[in-house]
């Protein structure tokens, strides 16, 4: 489904979240970036990398973002952007499971997911496998679409998601099965207190929360 999708991602994203998509990003990279010290990232669910390539752009110039992805379709695009960008050199694509991470214990100091962990098939295990990669001290950083908790503004996100979304998604991509999938897969993802209180079963300290834009987006950061 990804792969098919692939072409159109990145237009349909910001289309369809009119650009805040782009304001989410941006606030957690405070949370991400040193621009003072040299770091090794990890993003996972990276997508076509539009998530990278932003903390490429404020890193110190010692840095090294990896991004990974199962979907090779989705690499492609991201492959391409980071070439025209001329961060070959700063930003490595692979492609992979979080479930199944390839690299040592403690070898990143940053690992972020944005807009990826409800695709996880093993969101746990997937947790487990990002904790072990992290050095001592490092730190997981979630960006999440989220249903409002408030009931006016679920209704008019179950409105806009269940209706207009695979519309426009259908229109635009030619799978309108794949922008059904998009509000399902929110509508499923747990909720702030249960994945708060799974990321610390999984192992993480200080683990916290922030929610953006009415609860449209929500961030979850914790520590090895």
């Amino acid at each position: 489904m990804f792969d098919g999708i692939a072409p159109d991602y990145d237009r349909l994203n910001h289309l369809m979240s009119l650009g805040t998509d782009r304001c989410w990003r941006r606030r957690a990279l405070r949370e991400i970036v040193t621009p003072d010290r040299a770091q090794d990232i990890l993003d996972l669910a990276c997508g076509t990398g539009d998530f990278s390539l932003a903390i490429a752009r404020r890193m110190h110039p010692g840095s090294h973002i990896t991004g990974l992805d199962l979907s090779e379709g989705m690499l492609a695009v991201m492959r391409e952007k980071v070439a025209r960008a001329g961060l070959v050199e700063r930003i490595s694509c692979v492609q992979g499971e979080a479930e199944a991470l390839g690299w040592p214990d403690g070898r990143f100091d940053v690992v972020t997911i944005a807009f990826g962990i409800r695709n996880f098939e093993q969101r746990e295990a997937a947790l487990r496998e990002i904790l072990r990669v992290l050095r001592p001290g490092g730190r997981l950083v979630i960006l999440e679409l989220s249903v409002p908790e408030s009931r006016l503004l679920r209704a008019c996100y179950n409105l806009y998601f269940k209706h207009f979304v695979p519309w426009i998604g259908g229109l635009v991509s030619g799978d309108k099965a794949a922008y059904r999938y998009l509000p399902a897969s929110v509508q499923q993802f747990p909720g702030r207190r249960e994945w708060t209180a799974t990321m610390a079963r999984c192992g993480f300290a200080n683990v916290r929360h922030r929610a953006f834009t009415f609860g449209l987006c929500r961030m979850y950061v914790g520590e090895k």
